[in-house]
């Protein structure tokens, strides 16, 4: 199951999509070691006791800066859409002129682990890791037990915020011998973002997911990881660059057993980072 959309909206001067990630962290690296040495050592004469220690607090992780990349974070769908089909279908547009569902219930794994659940995992584990590299992260929903929003909306988050780079996080559902990733771009392009950085984020994710060791997929028609689609919302809609990752096969056995652990997940969140990461730094 795939998906996400959103509608255009004004949104803040942009920065640049390029920029290397190496500069922001090695600020918040210095920020971090001012941090740990701002308290006063005690004057001679002065008791070193707990209250006075520098060394003995905790250091803290210095907040992004103003002007750091942006990243939105959408994971697919929620843990309460199947509950309340009524709302989730209704039809909403889909960027080309035509409509489609506000948002679908997702697929599950043979044992019922379900991807709503999966992709909000990943998406937390993702953005634990750009933020401590001094990434400025928003998702899409705050947790795994609401409804949507339907796929518009999440493209308008990422659309609003100025985003520099927009990743949806999803599983596919399809046959059980199936595998691998890949990652999905709309094309044809609708706006410049479409037509050039969400390419080249497209690439950047596809060589971090394989420098992560995961596999392309061998079930789409291209063997390089990359599927141009013309049918998802979030991707047709948006105004910045995104692309959405199929991180695997839910039905198929091993990588079921994978998503289903936290170290599988954890592994996904790694390799989604890195594509991430290879985007800001080229």
């Amino acid at each position: 199951m795939r998906g996400s959309g959103g509608s255009e909206t004004a949104k803040p001067p942009r920065r640049s999509a390029g920029r290397s990630l190496r500069g922001v962290v090695a600020v918040v690296c210095a920020g971090v070691l001012l941090a740990s040495c701002t308290a006063a050592d005690p004057a001679p004469g002065e008791s070193g006791g707990a209250a006075s220690s520098a060394a003995d607090r905790p250091k803290r992780a210095a907040p992004p800066r103003a002007d750091a990349p942006l990243v939105v974070l959408d994971p697919g769908h929620n843990g309460r859409n199947g509950a309340n089909l009524d709302r989730i279908e209704r039809k909403v547009p889909n960027g080309r002129g035509e409509r489609k569902h506000c948002n679908s219930t997702g697929t599950s794994t043979d044992d019922g682990y379900g991807e709503h659940a999966f992709n909000f995992a990943v998406a937390e584990a993702v953005r634990d890791r750009l933020t401590r590299q001094g990434v400025r992260v928003q998702l899409t929903r705050e947790d795994d037990d609401g409804v949507g929003p339907c796929v518009d909306e999440r493209a308008a988050i990422g659309n609003r915020a100025g985003a520099d780079a927009v990743v949806s996080i999803h599983a596919d559902g399809t046959d059980s011998d199936a595998s691998g990733f890949h990652v999905i771009y709309s094309d044809p392009p609708l706006n410049d973002a479409q037509r050039g950085p969400a390419v080249r984020l497209a690439r950047a994710m596809v060589a971090g997911m394989t420098d992560a060791g995961l596999s392309t997929a061998d079930y789409i028609a291209s063997t390089e990881g990359f599927d141009g689609r013309d049918d998802l919302a979030g991707l047709n809609l948006s105004t910045v660059p995104a692309v959405l990752v199929e991180c695997g096969n839910m039905r198929n056995p091993d990588e079921a057993r994978a998503m289903s652990t936290p170290e599988g997940r954890e592994r996904y969140a790694e390799a989604i980072t890195r594509g991430i990461e290879d985007y800001f730094d080229r």
